[in-house]
């Protein structure tokens, strides 16, 4: 990875983790009597919250000099986009001062940034249309967590998600309607990766030349050579 791509990577982690610790300690000043732990527990609900967290772990890892695959950051890229788009086309609030702040750092700027880093720096050679699926798994899995802990809890995170307020026939629609959205964006990513990607193969006869020397022929010459 070269040093802008890690230059860039650590002012991505640090504005993620900035946000995180403010997004997080609005909480806890709305609640002071909760624990530290209570709060994580509590933002450990969203999928904005966690996806976040995966960034900024995940851009760390690259700031300090950590491989990183085409597979992963480019699934991550995909899922922090998508947290952005449904936010603001479902989810947006009217929030003032920092809370406004740091809600637009969680599905804005943290998601633009890491989009930015992806399309001039990530790895995207080997992207394959099979990794639009494997990217489900990610949201499928957060949508289980969720399901069942707001069974246990009686919490449940976003509307779309939230069977005692629209009932299991819209929350079946919806989870099968984000699916789709993913896996079709999934695909645009994966056909975007291989156009940008430097390492894609050439298509036959758009290589380079053979150097090597062709022994002269003279066209008049038979090929039984006489």
């Amino acid at each position: 990875m070269s040093k802008p791509a890690r230059l860039f990577a650590a002012l991505l982690a640090s504005l993620a983790w900035v946000t995180l610790y403010h997004y997080v300690q609005i909480g806890l000043d709305r609640r002071p009597h909760w624990t530290l732990w209570q709060e994580l527990w509590r933002t450990g609900r969203y999928f904005t919250f966690l996806t976040n967290t995966l960034t900024a772990l995940t851009a760390t890892w690259i700031a300090l000099g950590g491989r990183i695959s085409s597979v992963w950051v480019t699934g991550l890229t995909l899922w922090m986009a998508i947290v952005a788009v449904v936010y603001h086309t479902l989810l947006a609030r009217d929030y003032t001062g920092l809370r406004w702040w740091t809600d637009q750092g969680l599905h804005t700027a943290i998601p633009l940034a890491l989009v930015l880093w992806w399309g001039v720096f990530a790895p995207k050679a080997g992207l394959a249309w099979r990794h639009a699926a494997m990217w489900l798994g990610w949201p499928g899995l957060y949508m289980g967590y969720a399901l069942i802990r707001g069974e246990i809890d009686g919490r449940h995170p976003y509307f779309f998600i939230d069977p005692p307020l629209i009932g299991w026939p819209k929350v079946r629609m919806w989870i099968g309607l984000l699916g789709l959205v993913f896996w079709l964006a999934g695909l645009c990513v994966v056909a975007l990766g291989r156009a940008l990607s430097r390492d894609r193969v050439r298509p036959a006869g758009d290589g380079p030349a053979d150097p090597r020397p062709r022994s002269p022929r003279d066209p008049g010459q038979s090929r039984a050579g006489g």
